[in-house]
This record gives C-alpha cells, sequence and structure tokens, in this order.
C-alpha cells in the first residue's frame, strides 16, 4: 500500500525568487518553507473592490504603509482597473496617477514594489522609480517592447494569463483543455521572456483567476494548481474578494473575506508560493497558523 505525504508534510524542492538588482541579497527570496503576501494598492476610482478609496496621493501613501506594517512581502501597485468591463486608461492618465505615489513609496518603503501595467513606457517610468517587479496582466503579450525594458533593468515579472482584454474577457470565455492552454501560455510568454534577456529566477506564473474564466474554470485552476509547478517557478494566486466567491455565496466584495481566506489556504495548500490580497493582516495570521500545524502538528 502506499502511503501519501500530507501536503503539510511534503519537503518543496529549492525554489529562489530573485528580485535583486543593486548587488545586494535583500530582495532574494527561498521559497522552500516560506509564502509571500502580496499586498494590493489601487490608485483607481473603478476597482471592483476598493475603487476610489486611495486616489489621493496621502491616502494611498497611508494604505501602503499600514499593508506594509501589516506584514505585506511586496507591495503590488495599479494604476488602472482591469476589472471585467474595464476601459483602457491613456498612458497620460496612468503616468499621473502612479508615479508621484510610487515615487513617495520608495523613499519610505523597503520590500519590494510591484507595478501592476501593461504598458511597456509606463513600466520604464516605474523602474526608473525604483520598482523590482512588473505585474503584467497580458503575459507580454499587448506590448512587444515590455519584455526588453524589464530586462534592461534587472527586473522581476509576473506573467499573468489572460483570455482576450478586460473589456471582453468575460464574455462567453471556453477552452477546450483549460490548464493545458494555460501551461501552453505560459511556454510561449516563458520563452519571449528569456530570449530577451529576462533572469528566470526572476520570474512569478500567476494562472490569472477571473480573466477570461467562467467561476468553475477559477476552482478547476485552485484545484489543479500543483500542475504549474512543472515550471518550477513561484506560483502567484490571486482571489481576493472576486467574484468566484459572491456567486458562489451570493455575498457582495465587502462580504468575501472569509472566502478568499479559505480559497487562499486551499490554493496554498494545492502549490501556491505567493498570495495576492486586499487584507494581509487576516492572510497573516493564516501563515501563522499554517506554519504551526506544519512544525507542530506532526506528532
Amino acid at each position: 500500500m502506499t502511503v501519501r505525504s500530507s501536503p503539510l508534510t511534503l519537503k518543496p524542492e529549492k525554489l529562489l525568487l530573485d528580485l535583486n538588482k543593486t548587488g545586494s541579497k535583500q530582495k532574494v527570496f527561498d521559497l522552500q518553507n516560506r509564502i509571500l503576501i502580496m499586498g494590493v494598492l489601487n490608485l483607481t476610482p473603478d476597482s471592483f473592490y476598493d475603487g476610489g478609496r486611495y486616489i489621493k496621493k496621502e491616502e494611498a501613501i497611508k494604505k501602503a504603509c499600514s499593508l506594509v506594517n501589516e506584514g505585506a512581502d511586496i507591495l503590488d501597485i495599479g494604476a488602472e482597473s482591469t476589472r471585467p468591463g474595464a476601459l483602457k486608461l491613456s498612458e497620460q492618465e496612468e503616468r499621473d496617477r502612479l508615479i508621484p505615489v510610487l515615487k513617495a513609496l520608495r523613499k519610505r518603503i523597503r520590500i519590494p514594489l510591484s507595478v501592476d501595467t501593461y504598458k511597456s513606457e509606463i513600466a520604464r517610468a516605474a523602474l526608473d522609480e525604483g520598482c523590482d517587479i512588473i505585474n503584467d496582466i497580458s503575459g507580454l503579450g499587448f506590448d512587444k517592447k515590455m519584455a526588453p525594458v524589464i530586462s534592461a533593468y534587472r527586473a522581476g515579472l509576473v506573467i499573468m494569463h489572460m483570455k482576450g482584454t478586460p473589456r471582453t474577457m468575460q464574455k462567453n470565455p471556453a477552452y477546450r483543455d483549460l490548464i493545458t492552454e494555460i501551461k501552453n501560455f505560459f511556454k510561449k510568454s516563458l520563452k519571449i521572456a528569456l530570449e530577451k534577456g529576462i533572469n528566470y529566477d526572476k520570474i512569478i506564473l500567476d494562472p490569472g483567476i477571473g480573466f477570461g474564466k467562467t467561476v468553475e474554470h477559477n476552482y478547476s485552476i485552485i484545484n489543479r494548481l500543483s500542475e504549474f509547478k512543472t515550471f518550477k517557478r513561484p506560483v502567484l494566486i490571486g482571489v481576493s474578494r472576486k467574484s468566484l466567491i459572491g456567486k458562489v455565496l451570493d455575498q457582495s466584495a465587502e462580504e468575501r473575506l472569509l472566502g478568499t481566506i479559505v480559497l487562499n489556504t486551499v490554493s496554498i495548500l494545492k502549490g501556491a508560493n505567493i498570495i495576492r490580497v486586499h487584507d494581509v493582516k487576516e492572510h497573516k495570521d493564516l501563515l501563522r497558523l499554517l506554519k504551526f500545524l506544519k512544525t507542530k502538528g506532526t506528532h
């Protein structure tokens, strides 16, 4: 009889995430026994959950510092909403929202800063201000200049899978083989990244929960998350307060914290290395419980 190990007692192989750009080792993470929390800061008036709360620079800085104090390992800053149905924002407006806040935060915050953008010139401006990661929802698919820019700055990259565009992605998304198609997308994007000189150790993969997927697609991704581990790169999952929770439980975004924690717990046990969340403190508590369970609950 074969005895299968619990997900909490497995010893994963060494997995490094290198966000260092200067020769220092302060931003190199060993994810063998660690889960990172990516805190979300939206500078948008129209994001699905917290749109409009942090459009003022002072409020954005206050929120960012709060997320860091609560235990965020990475801060992800977005100046353009990519919720379903969102219209494209002009480059100038995105720059005007993002750069003043980023400039101020880089002076105050030492943890890695990620910028959520698919435009290479916004990425360049953000990297000039000390950003560490570009979180590209198009997985290098919308702007051919993105990969060379990231490579030139030796920055980190989140390759996210999306079917369509934010405006069209939720109009009857369909797949012949969901997981295989996402994996093939990752292979194509990774090939582009490596050909342009991006270090493999600087890449994170995100299967794109809610981006061109039905509710059932999203739950299938979570259930089969371990299949993306074949790339030997950190897997990021972003379920925080999204409609895959609300449509099952009939809840508004404000009511979805418990559902978020449940799905992030499952995602971690299925192999997620990074969880992208609006509520850092509560997920820090989750990680403390999982760590205790893993280290003290085996007797």
